[in-house]
């Protein structure tokens, strides 16, 4: 349904500008034993550079089928409040493991990691892995803080860990209990949304 979609909106006269391919993965997302497909590409016409992420399921005829599209999960390069300024971050990575897809992206002050798994036709966020610090300048030092944010979405349990930068004790540990439901799916997700967890 989603492709007919796609390919109606396109005979309308919105040509598809995402032509360049930036990532390309394979790997088994769906646990049948057969390689899926993951790309990103780029809209090289638009100003702000926007990204598309589509993810592509094989069918038992060797085809591949999209699943999911979406240009809304990954920052453009150069978005449109910077006024024609790059974001300062790479564009993410994206990894299949074990049925995972993680989603690795630089964020202000340190990364983040989403992992999705597949589930009934849809990809839902199902871990979090962040780590940010401190620095206010542009280096790291030895009182800088480190925070490690790890937060699992099926059991809701949240926890922040703090380490200073040089030490080798935990200076803190927070663990909290967060219910997020319905999980959140890979199609509803943007970029904006690393403030959430």
């Amino acid at each position: 349904m989603s492709v007919y979609l796609n390919v109606f909106s396109q005979s309308g006269g919105n040509k598809d500008a995402y032509t360049y391919t930036v990532r390309e993965e394979y790997g088994d997302l769906n646990h049948d034993g057969k390689m899926d497909k993951l790309i990103v590409k780029m809209d090289t016409v638009g100003t702000t550079r926007p990204l598309k992420l589509e993810i592509f399921l094989s069918q038992p005829n060797g085809k591949y089928a999209l699943e999911v599209s979406s240009d809304q999960i990954i920052e453009p390069q150069y978005p449109a409040e910077k006024q024609g300024r790059y974001n300062g971050f790479q564009i993410p990575d994206f990894i299949i493991e074990k049925g995972i897809l993680k989603m690795w992206s630089e964020m202000e002050g340190g990364n983040i990691t989403y992992h999705f798994k597949y589930n009934k036709g849809n990809f839902e966020l199902i871990y979090v892995e962040k780590l940010t610090n401190d620095a206010t300048q542009p280096y790291i030092d030895e009182n800088t803080v480190f925070t490690e944010t790890t937060f699992d979405l099926v059991t809701g349990i949240r926890i922040e860990t703090d380490e200073r930068s040089g030490s080798a004790g935990t200076l803190k540990v927070r663990k909290k209990k967060v219910f997020i439901r319905p999980l959140p799916k890979i199609q509803d997700f943007k970029f904006s949304d690393k403030e959430l967890y």
